[in-house]
């Protein structure tokens, strides 16, 4: 995810810096927390797709405005998207201003929206790849932690099958940790049995 790991011992996962309130509610309350709605998951995937080249940490506090300029991302709303729509976005200065992001977000709804025509849930699909339960890693230190995994490409390449985009092997592998399809937080950290016991 970019982190930066900060020195303080002290602290359960140092990517998430004491002094920082949204990153640290963003570790205590969602990272690895298991996500097994369509919906959110989508979701989740554009906006680490749109981390793209930057740090979570400006996506996390850009979160909100572009939840609204991207309708709430709902699927059927952004699928629908024409030049006009985009560039309205592009106006926006609280959003990543990328025409190529915001492009691969609304191919991105229509890949979503075929698989649901299809009668593919997007949750079910995402977990067979883990199998239906996150991966539980003992990271002593989360510097341990591999940018990319064999999974994380084999998911990647099954993303781009179905017209994915920017869902390169590193932002997947950021998603699935995010999304609990990988639990990375450190053994030390309180979250990492606090997360795993809110797997189904």
């Amino acid at each position: 995810m970019g982190m930066y790991i900060s020195p303080d011992e002290t602290l359960h996962c140092r990517w998430a810096p004491a002094d920082d309130a949204l990153y640290r509610a963003y570790h205590d309350e969602e990272w690895g927390v298991p996500e097994y709605d369509p919906r959110a998951l989508w979701e989740k995937l554009q906006l680490d797709g749109m981390q793209a080249g930057l740090s979570w940490i400006t996506i996390l506090r850009k979160r909100e405005a572009i939840r609204e300029e991207f309708d709430g991302f709902v699927p059927e709303r952004i699928a629908r998207w024409d030049y006009e729509r985009i560039e309205k976005a592009l106006q926006n200065p609280g959003i990543i201003r990328s025409p190529t992001k915001i492009k691969a977000t609304i191919g991105n709804a229509q890949a979503y929206l075929d698989m649901m025509e299809a009668g593919e849930n997007f949750s079910d699909w995402l977990w067979a790849f883990t199998g239906g339960k996150p991966i539980v890693n003992q990271l002593s230190d989360v510097s341990d932690v591999a940018a990319k995994t064999p999974l994380s490409e084999e998911l990647s390449k099954a993303l781009k099958k179905k017209g994915f985009k920017f869902c390169g092997p590193v932002i997947v592998y950021a998603f699935m940790q995010a999304v609990g399809m990988v639990n990375d937080h450190e053994t030390r950290c309180p979250r990492h049995k606090e997360v795993q016991a809110l797997a189904r």
